[in-house]
C-alpha cells in the first residue's frame, strides 16, 4: 500500500511538472540565455514481470540513450531521448531468494526481449543549474513523462506442455509507458555536464513477455502491469544562445 501510495504521488507530480511546460509564463523567452544541450549515455535496463516479479540490481542487462535536453524555465527542462537495451529474463534466474517457485519451475520459460524506447518527459531542477556565475553548479532534479515502445521478443520453455504455445519466433510489438525518476546532474565545465539517473516505466498492459493464459490455463498474474526501468551515466554538451532584448520604442504611437 506504502508503494501504491508512493508511486501515485510521484505520478501526480509528473503529470503536473509536464503541464507547467505548457502554461508557464514566458519566463524562459525573457531570459537572457537560454540553453539546450545535446548528451549519450550508457547503463542498464531492468525488468519486473511476470518471469522476474521482483526488481533486483544484478539482473541489469547494457543499454544506451542518446537525448536532447532544452530548458524551458529556470528550474524546468524538456527532455526528447531513445534508449535501446537488449536483455534475457528467465524463471528461475530473476532473484536468488525465489528461485524455487511452484510456478517458475513448471513454466521453465525463458525470454530475450530487445527494445528501442522514444520519450518525451519534463525535469524539474531543484537548484538554478544554469546560473554560470556559480562556481559549482549541481542540482537534483525529479523527470515524469510518457514514452512508446517498439520491442521484439522470443519466448522460450523446456515445459513440453507449453512448448506448441510458447515457443515462437521473434515477435514485433508496440506498446506505451509513463516514465518517471531522480537523478542528478554536475557541471565539468561551461559546456560539458556529468549526469547520473534511475527512471521506472509502468507499462500499460501485461504481456510484454508473452507469458499469460493458454489453452484457458491461467499460466501468470493478470492483475499486475510489468515494469521495466533504466540506471545509468550520461555525458552531454551544453549550447548557449543569447537572447537579443525586444527593440525600444523611443516615440510610441497612439495605438502603443
Amino acid at each position: 500500500m506504502t508503494l501504491r501510495i508512493f508511486t501515485q504521488g510521484l505520478l501526480i507530480c509528473a503529470i503536473l511538472q509536464i503541464g507547467s511546460l505548457f502554461f508557464t509564463p514566458s519566463a524562459a523567452g525573457q531570459s537572457r540565455v537560454t540553453t539546450s544541450e545535446l548528451g549519450f549515455g550508457i547503463g542498464g535496463a531492468n525488468y519486473k514481470g511476470e518471469l522476474s516479479p521482483n526488481y533486483r540490481f544484478l539482473n541489469n542487462q547494457p543499454a544506451i540513450t542518446l537525448f536532447y535536453r532544452r530548458d524551458i524555465s529556470s528550474p524546468i527542462t524538456a527532455k526528447g531521448g531513445i534508449m535501446l537495451s537488449h536483455r534475457i529474463v528467465d524463471d528461475n534466474t530473476f532473484s536468488d531468494e525465489a528461485y524455487d517457485l511452484p510456478l517458475h519451475n513448471w513454466r521453465q520459460t525463458e525470454a530475450r526481449i530487445s527494445l528501442a524506447e522514444l520519450s518525451l518527459v519534463g525535469e524539474y531542477n531543484f537548484l538554478d543549474y544554469y546560473d554560470l556565475s556559480q562556481k559549482i553548479r549541481i542540482s537534483p532534479y525529479f523527470f515524469g513523462g510518457v514514452a512508446g515502445l517498439i520491442y521484439n521478443i522470443k519466448v522460450n520453455t523446456d515445459n513440453p506442455d507449453l512448448e506448441p504455445t510458447l515457443d515462437k519466433p521473434y515477435e514485433t510489438n508496440v506498446a506505451v509507458s509513463i516514465p518517471f525518476g531522480v537523478g542528478v546532474k554536475y557541471a565539468l565545465s561551461k559546456h560539458w555536464n556529468l549526469g547520473l539517473e534511475f527512471g521506472a516505466r509502468k507499462l500499460i498492459m501485461d504481456r510484454l513477455e508473452n507469458v499469460f493464459e493458454i489453452d484457458g490455463k491461467r499460466v501468470a498474474n493478470p492483475y499486475d502491469n510489468d515494469w521495466y526501468y533504466y540506471n545509468g551515466i550520461s555525458l552531454s554538451y551544453t549550447i548557449y544562445r543569447v537572447n537579443c532584448p525586444p527593440p525600444y520604442k523611443n516615440k510610441p504611437g497612439i495605438l502603443d
